[in-house]
This record gives structure tokens, C-alpha cells and sequence, in this order.
């Protein structure tokens, strides 16, 4: 696909779009694609049961690990091409074939998980997000215009599963699947129609044949940069260790609540928007006012250990209040990540601050394929599989949770002592310390866009840059 794009000799150019580029286009894009996905939680979970009625934890794990390995190697590339080509026609292929497998799950559920899993090649619409609003926004209000954006990801995430838990109840899973399908290809059209292009046009080349900057396109390009400064080294470690459970986590856990839990689809549905609530307050209110009266580095580990106990919480947790108990501490254990970019952004020079966020970007990236792969496997490993029961047949309905094992939830056990390991670490993150990693190439550009892009800010503070230049985003 590539080389064929390369040997065009003229761009595709896309409808203008209406209005100015703003940080508005980019909040809605994101808000139809993650709620048309929010919409299938309660199918979703129906249908891989019915797939794969033997090791389900297994093949959701490899399946999601799959798709997260892919968006790994893919997203550098999808931001090379971005910054070259511009923002919109890559929104538009990213959200296209993220959104693809969505009517597959009434058709075939097979090749449903099978797109799925491919799909992680193209799945990184939220790269080109945030290289969007860094085309659009100045250094200052970069802050608080991915605020707005991880806002309403989770406001999506909030609503949707317990809007298609209702319909999926009241009129069955194909009604969810069509109406899920109608959002995404509003989202196509929206872009198609209504996203002007942010990047500037003196800055996109004249064919599609221009040249890109491949050492910006290497995956693993930022991570061979982790070693050169200690305090970088310590934060990607921390990371790691504490974003690799927490990825598990989510490709896993609300298939553990209906089917071991037993909760009804209905009450995962609540458990969803509870937890989505109480995280936007506390990445909005809590966060503010601990960031002022703690300090960065307190912030962090306050939220690290939150996090270690929810895990511990959800591993030996048998009760379904005891989930609800755990769900609240999770909600104040989203403060970690935010602290941490916080944490970068203040000790990196104006000029690094895409190569540091880069690389903690590729972490998580790595995690999002090796977690959901590494949470199933220790779920075959500890034997925690799906009882023929009704899941409909919850401790609300006479059910009882699925307890054969001391520990029910081991691979949650496995990720508090890995966030553990993470605490210990960030321990020795330095509160202030100028982060360095000059000695590294990333300065280097082949493409003239790249170049004109450096001599622009050289000469103007005003200069707006793309977001993670030279970095796995």
C-alpha cells in the first residue's frame, strides 16, 4: 500500500472542510468513534463468548494483543506520513478501518475478530489526534486541549455501554450492531465533510512522492533513545511496569465482571459509567488540587498506589460490592499518567518535549499489545475459565460468582506487584532535573516539510510544531 501511495504523483486533495481548524473537530471525532465502540460492550462480550467458548480469556488477550502489537509498529509511520502528507486524509483512513469490523459481528463473527486483530495497523486515530490539535493550539494551550480531548474519550466510554446494554436488552444485539455501524459512518462523513486540514499548506509537499524522515517511522526508535538520560530511563520504567497491567486490564475486565463476577450486562453498564465519572473528576478537580499541594512526584505516587490497590482489590475481590469498592479506587488512580506527561513536560527543554512524551508514548504503545496477550495467558495458566452458567444469572438473580480458586482473579495480582515494582522505581524520579538527549539524531530530518517546520520556530515563537516530532507518534 505503501509504495503504491509513494509512486502517485499528485495528492488526493480532500473538501476544505467548514470553518477554521479546532480543537471542536477533533473532540467529536473522537467522541463517534470510541461511542459507536461504547455501544457494543454488551454484544461484544455475548458474541466472544459464543466464539470461543473454550479459553475465552485466551483468545480475547491474544486477539487484543494482536491489534496493540500492530498499532505499535504502524503508529510512527501513520505520523510520518501525517506530518508530510497532513492530518485529515489520515483521520479519515484511521477511523475508516478502525471502524470497520463493527458490522462483521452479526455477519460473521469470525472474520468480526479476526479485522478486529488487523485492524491495530490503522487503529491510531488518537496519533493523529493529538498531532492535529499541536498543528492548531500554541505550546501554552496544549494542556488543557488534550484535557478536553481524554475528556470526552471518557465521557463516550461513560455513556454508550449503558445506552446499548438498554437497547441490546430491550431489542436485541442486531439493533446495537446497525446503530453502531450508523455512528461510525457519521464519524467518516464528518471528517470527509466537515474537518478542515490543520496542517499548514506550505508545509505539505507538492506530490505525494515527497520523501519522509524513516528513522522518524521506526517503532522502536524512541526506545533505543530510553538510556540516554537516567531520569528519562526511570520514568519509562515506571510507565511500563504500571501501564502494562493496566492495558491487561482493560481488554479483559468487564468480560471478568460478567462472566466470574456474574454481573449482568446491565450492571457492568453502571460500573462503566460510575468509574468514567469519578476518573473525569479526578483527572479534572483531584489532580489540580493535588498537583499544587503535593508536587509532581508525590502526585505520581499517590497514584501508583491507588493502583496497586484497586488491582489487589479486583484480584481477591469475590463480591460484587467489592468490585464497586475497587472500581472507586481505580477512578483516583488515573491521576498517575497525567502526572507523569507533567512531570516530562516541565523538566524537558522546549525542544525535547516530543522526543521525551515520544518514548513514553512507544511504552504505552508496547503495553497495549503485550498486557491483553499477558493477561490471558495467566488466566489459562490459573485455569479461570467460563462456567456454562447464564451470565444474565447474576448475584442479582440467585447466580453466584464464579469462585474455583482461592485467588479469582490472579492476573490482576500479577499487576499489583508489577505497579509494586513501579513505585519502587519512580521513588528515585527526580522532582526537578533537566532531562538531556542530545546526543541522539532526532534533529536530523530528510523531508523538507520537517526542515521548513524547524526554520519557522528558529525565527518566530508563534511557530506552531506537530506533536511528538521524531517520536513513535
Amino acid at each position: 500500500i505503501i509504495s503504491v501511495m509513494c509512486i502517485m504523483p499528485s495528492p488526493i486533495y480532500l473538501p476544505q472542510g467548514i470553518g477554521e481548524p479546532s480543537v471542536y473537530h477533533a473532540v467529536v471525532v473522537i467522541f463517534l468513534e470510541f461511542f459507536a465502540w461504547g455501544l457494543l460492550t454488551t454484544p461484544m462480550l455475548t458474541v466472544l463468548h459464543q466464539t470461543f467458548p473454550q479459553h475465552t480469556f485466551l483468545m480475547n488477550g491474544l486477539i487484543h494483543g494482536v491489534k496493540g502489537l500492530l498499532s505499535f509498529l504502524s503508529a510512527p509511520l501513520i505520523g510520518a506520513l501525517s506530518d508530510v502528507w497532513g492530518r485529515k486524509s489520515f483521520l479519515l483512513l484511521t477511523v475508516f478501518f478502525t471502524c470497520a469490523p463493527i458490522p462483521l459481528m452479526k455477519i460473521s463473527p469470525w472474520w468480526y475478530f479476526a479485522v478486529i486483530s488487523m485492524s491495530g495497523v490503522f487503529a491510531v486515530t488518537f496519533s493523529v489526534i493529538f498531532a492535529y490539535v499541536a498543528d492548531i493550539t500554541q505550546e501554552h494551550e496544549r494542556i488543557t486541549a488534550y484535557g478536553l480531548v481524554s475528556a470526552t474519550f471518557a465521557a463516550s466510554l461513560v455513556t454508550s455501554p449503558a445506552i446499548g446494554a438498554y437497547l441490546s436488552e430491550t431489542y436485541g444485539d442486531t439493533l446495537v450492531v446497525i446503530l453502531a455501524t450508523a455512528i461510525a459512518l457519521l464519524d467518516i462523513c464528518f471528517i470527509l465533510v466537515a474537518v478542515p486540514e490543520s496542517l499548514p499548506e506550505k508545509m505539505r509537499p507538492a506530490s505525494w512522492g515527497a520523501p519522509i524522515s524513516w528513522e522518524q517511522a521506526d517503532p522502536f526508535a524512541s526506545l533505543r533513545k530510553v538510556g540516554q538520560d537516567s531520569t528519562v530511563l526511570l520514568i519509562c520504567i515506571t510507565v511500563f511496569l504500571s501501564y502494562l497491567p493496566e492495558a491487561g486490564q482493560y481488554s479483559s475486565f468487564f468480560l471478568y465482571l460478567r462472566q466470574v463476577i456474574r454481573f449482568t450486562s446491565e450492571t457492568v453498564a453502571a460500573f462503566i459509567a460510575v468509574v468514567g465519572i469519578l476518573s473525569i473528576l479526578a483527572q479534572t478537580v483531584v489532580l489540580g488540587i493535588l498537583m499544587r499541594s503535593i508536587g509532581n512526584k508525590n502526585t505520581i505516587l499517590l497514584g501508583l498506589g491507588f493502583q496497586i490497590l484497586q488491582l489487589a482489590w479486583y484480584g481477591f475481590g469475590s463480591q460484587p460490592w467489592m468490585m464497586w469498592a475497587a472500581g472507586a479506587v481505580a477512578a483516583m488512580s488515573s491521576i498517575t499518567f497525567p502526572a507523569i506527561s507533567a512531570i516530562v513536560s516541565r523538566n524537558a527543554d522546549p525542544d525535547q518535549q516530543g522526543v521525551v512524551q515520544g518514548m513514553i508514548t512507544g511504552i504505552r504503545g508496547l503495553c497495549n499489545g503485550l498486557g491483553p496477550a499477558l493477561y490471558g495467558f495467566v488466566f489459562y495458566l490459573f485455569h479461570v475459565e467460563l462456567s456454562e452458567m447464564d451470565p444474565a444469572e447474576g448475584p442479582e438473580k440467585g447466580g453466584k460468582p464464579n469462585m474455583s480458586a482461592i485467588i479469582p482473579g490472579p492476573p490482576f495480582l500479577f499487576g499489583a506487584c508489577s505497579v509494586l515494582l513501579s513505585l519502587l522505581v519512580a521513588l528515585f524520579i527526580p522532582e526537578h532535573n533537566a532531562l538531556n538527549l542530545r546526543p541522539g539524531s532526532y534533529k536530523k530530518h530528510n523531508n523538507g516539510a520537517q526542515s521548513h517546520l524547524h526554520s519557522s520556530q528558529g525565527g518566530t515563537c508563534e511557530g506552531k510544531e506537530p506533536l511528538l516530532e521524531d517520536s513513535s507518534v
